[in-house]
């Protein structure tokens, strides 16, 4: 039973990417996921989370989409315009539900963290 997360990447300001969140051993499916960074010397934030719902942190609205694909038991995050202050390590979790700072609460399993370095 595991997430992996993959998708790491060194890219300049205003590019793209995308990250994966790729369970085996269970179904992701009727699990809230959610993306969470951790910025050098700072605390892990929530960045996304989907259940039934989709859910945004400020800082990346209208920037970022997640979303789930069900028969590949996976789940996204598109990336685009991103910005330095992106920068960071994500994780994604697999939880009971999506809550405040949109954040995946009651967090089953955790992916490996996967690099992101917004840089010119």
């Amino acid at each position: 039973v595991q997430l992996q997360a993959s998708g790491a990447g060194l890219v300049q300001p205003g590019g793209s990417l995308r990250l994966s969140c790729a369970a085996s051993g269970f179904t992701l499916d009727g699990y809230a996921i959610g993306w969470f960074r951790q910025a050098p010397g700072k605390e892990r934030e929530g960045v996304s989370c989907i259940s039934s719902s989709e859910y945004y942190a400020g800082p990346v609205q209208g920037r970022f989409t997640i979303s789930r694909d069900n028969a590949k038991n996976t789940v996204y995050l598109q990336m685009n315009n991103l910005k330095p202050e992106d920068t960071g390590t994500y994780y994604c979790g697999a939880g009971i539900i999506c809550g405040l700072g949109s954040r995946a609460y009651g967090v089953d399993y955790w992916g490996k963290g996967t690099l992101v370095t917004v840089s010119s």
